[in-house]
């Protein structure tokens, strides 16, 4: 059969969307597989309003991040084991044998099955990878491309910084040691400042807390350097190099303050490239190889909701359809997806192949082995008023105040993804890149279950810490094959803390003791009612079983990691899947080891990245 394309890309995400835009800018034809639709074309409702169409306000506004993850017409839900211990499973409060009457043993994990991928529901948090996330991987691959300063590179050719004005300035001359993208295609702005809590009393007890312990572990003279150098910017290229800690805000990935992500990409390059397809509702069932293990084509279902992890498939069966690609094909689905399809073609392990009735072409043991993700915790503040003065008539819909000034002077609240502060830190005997990255929200929020957005609308005097704990040791989970059938979920258990745990707990332990020192200041103004989660009356040792039992994670990466066959890697280092020709892996089940404490920002490094060694024919 002729060849339709020279490119296909299965998954819009932050790497297949990145990978596919910059094939198409080059001139190659592209087809992009996208198994959701397009999100703010897409109507349905979330836990707020169930019933009332909810887009494309849920995708837009920066605030709405939460009920983009439970909106119907773009979730898919994953539900993840994090033991195979069925008694300590249960001890999560999180985790549901079952679920709308279908049996789902296991803990949810928002993914969004939309144009887009999870750039369509994230909390837009846009923060750089530490050097040593890819000095490592140069190291492994012996590839000088891969060290830091040179994948830098790629942060700003993706970037568009507008939250350094001053240096944006100084760019124009050529003066850049912030090293930040001003030319990129992802805008970055900043976030809502401790100013909007608009109680001053407040602002000031809960800046107090964090200054105290800002300046708990060091000689003030280092974090004062840093703070001057780079005005709390965590992505300062300066600041980055020396592995600084300390408060900062968080840039996000908006333009004019509404999200923009892998969508915009696309349909914007597509306008300018008719060489871009973009395929919708285009559920990947199998990679096709020829006798020779090339990969020249890609069978997919057309339909929609056809993936079962949608909360409500179809029941149809789609369309078979074929697609054939002269170049290459590039898997991009997901750290989850990813590895799914491998196996679906016959790439994998040879016992879990065998079990679901599927023929190996590639016996590849490591595939869907290695999944990693980093550990979080909240610790939840219950204040003695009713509401935070901001969020003074707010309903988080069209209706209220709140979204009026957003939409017409992009400000307020709704501006921002909630985030009110920041603080990075390196735990305890940690001479390396900040592990624990520290989070204030002003809401309640406790990890995934269904319905947990709703606590975001009516849970109005809550203050949470999160506290995630970047670097985790562990390597221990794994996704496997449910059955062969490409519309089922595959079985998910990432054996959280088997490796390395203790460590890792007494870290998140740490980060515990740490934001309780923040809150401190609201505590002797008689502001804070309660520490709700996990309780102040618990003992360290109660910390440690808590953290065990509840800890969650929401960035699943490395179950087709960069290495060599014989170590375990699924690719080498220009992404080419080991045994097969024509087919690569970009996404973010790419990296040996999880990069730094937020992975988008690295996952669209490595679509630029993969663009590059593509055009340069590696």
């Amino acid at each position: 059969m002729s060849a339709e394309c020279e490119y296909v890309v299965i998954g819009s995400g932050a790497g297949g969307g990145t990978v596919a835009a910059r094939l198409a800018e080059a001139g190659h034809s592209v087809v992009v597989l996208e198994a959701g639709g397009d999100p703010r074309k897409l109507k349905a409702g979330d836990v707020l309003d169930p019933e009332v169409n909810r887009l494309p306000e849920d995708y837009d506004v920066p605030a709405f991040h939460p009920f983009a993850s439970e909106n119907e017409a773009m979730r898919w839900d994953f539900f993840v084991r994090h033991t195979s211990d069925d008694a300590l499973q249960e001890l999560d409060p999180k985790y549901l044998r079952t679920y709308e009457g279908r049996t789902v043993d296991g803990v949810l994990y928002p993914r969004a099955g939309t144009l887009g991928g999870c750039t369509a529901h994230n909390a837009m948090i846009f923060v750089a990878p530490n050097d040593e996330d890819w000095d490592e991987i140069a190291q492994l691959t012996k590839d000088e491309s891969w060290k830091a300063e040179k994948m830098r590179e790629y942060f700003e050719r993706v970037e568009n910084c507008h939250h350094r004005p001053w240096q944006r300035w100084l760019e124009k001359i050529g003066v850049n040691p912030t090293r930040h993208g001003w030319k990129g295609w992802l805008q970055t702005e900043r976030a809502l400042p401790m100013g909007a809590l608009v109680n001053r009393a407040l602002r000031d007890a809960v800046l107090d807390g964090a200054f105290e312990a800002y300046f708990h572990s060091r000689e003030k003279r280092e974090e004062l350097r840093w703070l001057f150098k780079g005005l709390w910017d965590p992505n300062d290229w300066r600041l980055l190099k020396e592995n600084a800690v300390g408060v900062r805000y968080t840039p996000l990935s908006t333009r004019n303050h509404a999200r923009i992500g892998t969508r915009e990409r696309l349909l914007e390059t597509r306008r300018k490239h008719a060489n871009l397809r973009v395929e919708l509702h285009a559920l990947a069932t199998r990679v096709l190889l020829d006798n020779n293990n090339r990969a020249v084509g890609v069978e997919y279902l057309h339909g929609e909701n056809l993936y079962r992890a949608h909360p409500r498939p179809n029941a149809a069966g789609g369309e078979l359809r074929t697609i054939r690609a002269s170049r290459e094909v590039i898997v991009a689905g997901g750290s989850f997806n990813s590895p799914q399809l491998l196996m679906l073609s016959g790439i994998g392990r040879r016992d879990v192949l065998g079990a679901c009735g599927i023929k190996v072409r590639v016996e590849l043991d490591s595939v869907g082995r290695n999944l990693q993700d980093r550990y979080e915790v909240g610790v939840v503040n219950r204040m003695k008023f009713p509401a935070w003065p901001l969020y003074e008539g707010v309903k988080f819909a069209a209706r209220d105040p709140q979204f009026g000034q957003w939409a017409s002077c992009r400000s307020g609240i709704y501006a921002t993804n909630g985030n009110v502060l920041s603080v990075f830190r390196q735990s305890a005997g940690n001479n390396r890149a900040p592990d624990l990255f520290c989070m204030g929200l002003l809401a309640n929020f406790q990890g995934y279950y269904p319905g947990y957005s709703k606590k975001f609308a009516t849970d109005l005097n809550y203050l949470t810490w999160v506290i995630l704990k970047g670097h985790a040791a562990n390597r221990a989970g794994e996704v496997t094959l449910r059955s062969a059938d490409a519309r089922d979920t595959p079985l998910i258990n990432f054996h959280s803390f088997e490796d390395g745990g203790d460590a890792d707990i007494e870290a998140v332990l740490e980060g515990i003791h740490f934001v309780r020192r923040l809150v401190a200041p609201l505590r002797t103004q008689d502001l804070l009612d309660e520490e709700e989660v996990p309780g102040e009356q618990m003992s360290d040792a109660e910390l440690r079983k808590f953290v065990r039992c509840q800890a969650w994670g929401h960035h699943a990466s490395s179950t087709c990691a960069i290495g060599a066959k014989e170590d375990g890697g699924v690719l080498d280092g220009n992404f080419r899947v080991h045994g097969t020709a024509g087919l690569r892996v970009v996404d973010a089940s790419v990296f040996p080891r999880i990069p730094g404490l937020f992975i988008v920002s690295a996952v669209y490094m490595i679509g630029e990245k993969a663009a590059d060694v593509i055009l340069s024919g590696k």
